[in-house]
């Protein structure tokens, strides 16, 4: 990758538009611009409104660039909503030189692929699980050992082509080239989860304004993505029907007084709710409010512990379940996870970069922050593969073979 290479997350949420923007030093990944306004052209993570998106799209971008002091020409976009789809695969095929190469692991995958899907949907994702070379498994990188035969499992991840089209055609319009589309949950764990994590079982619960994704990762590999339609902008809804209160003060009032259990709030404890119609501003007890949003929470909580259940890898996940995104920053929902879900609870915020540290260090800006780092990343694979190509062994029409046939000439 080149020295102080920019690289750019466009993440379209149903409650926020955000844009960063990150800058490859020898040093690692600074973040040096953001971009965030409010999203009304999307519901739940599916674009239903074009013009709405670009208008903030177009804003989200300019806020960043400006910080930054760059033009963003192309962006690595994310993906959500319930058309997304996970599932494992397997792809077998021959190595065709006795060792395997990189050709038989783009071959194997390819197959692995290849499955047979509607005309509405495509693969956005192939997550390499592990390979097999003959009959040992358990094999990360294949590339250099000897075999005949060579299996791969993978975790493919589909989505809706429209769903994807529309947001290519929303940053098209922006003057935006779209890298790649990205499933936000996969971006999000780039940004929050550990590598220690992920190899000895751990569940990313990302809480979003629409949607609440969810990826499991078991011996270090991607075994299960899914989305449950249900996140922040219930909780919003609820309070605004709940307390008789219009929707712009009920999400104020959520982050600022919101609290998932009502054992942590104080009985006297009192909020001011404002009221609609003209009528005067009332003041009601605060556990009125957790009232509210603990049974949401609970709700979204019984969901991902029926999803993992499912998956069969309950068991399996040592480091238990990590939760980020905007809505995870109300008070005592790592608290209320851990009661419902019944496994070790953390709120995961991005780690492992430099620049604005403290203004992206919010779960907030999870899926933003796991957008640059994967197309850092992206980049990192394009320039070690153009390397491996630039390296050629002499072959019998090369000079070796014409220096070899002129001293056989002359001596």
């Amino acid at each position: 990758m080149a020295e102080n290479e920019i690289i750019a997350g466009l993440d379209l949420g149903t409650t926020k538009v955000c844009a960063i923007v990150a800058e490859q030093t020898d040093d690692g990944l600074d973040i040096i611009g953001i971009g965030s306004v409010p999203a009304k052209g999307l519901k739940k993570g599916v674009v239903v409104n074009i013009e709405s998106t670009v208008q903030a799209i177009k804003a989200a971008i300019e806020q960043a660039e400006t910080m930054a002091g760059v033009e963003i020409g192309s962006v690595y976009a994310g993906i959500a909503g319930s058309h997304v789809r996970g599932m494992n695969k397997e792809g077998v095929a021959a190595i065709s030189s006795r060792e395997v190469t990189q050709d038989d692991v783009d071959r194997v995958l390819d197959q692995a692929k290849a499955i047979p899907l509607p005309g509405d949907r495509q693969v956005i994702h192939v997550l390499p699980q592990e390979f097999i070379v003959d009959e040992q498994d358990g094999i990360r990188e294949p590339v250099g050992m000897s075999g005949v035969r060579l299996e791969a499992r993978v975790h493919l991840v589909t989505a809706a082509t429209p769903s994807i089209q529309n947001i290519i055609k929303c940053a098209e319009r922006c003057d935006l080239h779209v890298a790649e589309v990205v499933l936000q949950p996969l971006a999000s764990a780039k940004a929050v989860l550990s590598e220690d994590e992920k190899e000895i079982g751990v569940a990313l619960v990302d809480v979003g304004g629409g949607t609440t994704d969810i990826i499991v990762y078991v011996d270090g590999a991607v075994v299960h993505t899914s989305v449950i339609p249900i996140g922040g902008i219930n909780f919003t809804n609820d309070i605004a029907t709940g307390l008789r209160t219009p929707m712009a003060e009920a999400e104020r009032i959520k982050m600022k007084y919101g609290c998932a259990s009502t054992n942590m709030v104080d009985e006297e404890e009192t909020i001011e709710v404002p009221s609609v119609g003209g009528r005067p501003p009332r003041t009601l007890p605060r556990q009125v409010l957790c009232d509210i949003i603990e049974p949401r929470a609970e709700e979204i909580f019984s969901a991902v512990r029926h999803v993992i259940a499912e998956t069969g890898y309950g068991d399996m996940l040592a480091a238990g379940v990590v939760i980020t995104g905007g809505t995870t920053l109300l008070d005592g929902m790592p608290e209320l996870a851990e009661h419902v879900l019944g496994l070790p609870v953390r709120r995961g915020a991005p780690v492992g970069i430099g620049g604005l540290i403290d203004v992206v260090r919010s779960p907030a800006f999870s899926t933003g922050v796991g957008l640059v780092k994967y197309g850092a990343e992206r980049l990192r694979n394009a320039v070690h593969a153009e390397d491996e190509e630039l390296i050629e062994v002499p072959t019998g029409d090369g000079w070796g073979a014409k220096i070899g046939g002129w001293f056989r000439e002359v001596f």
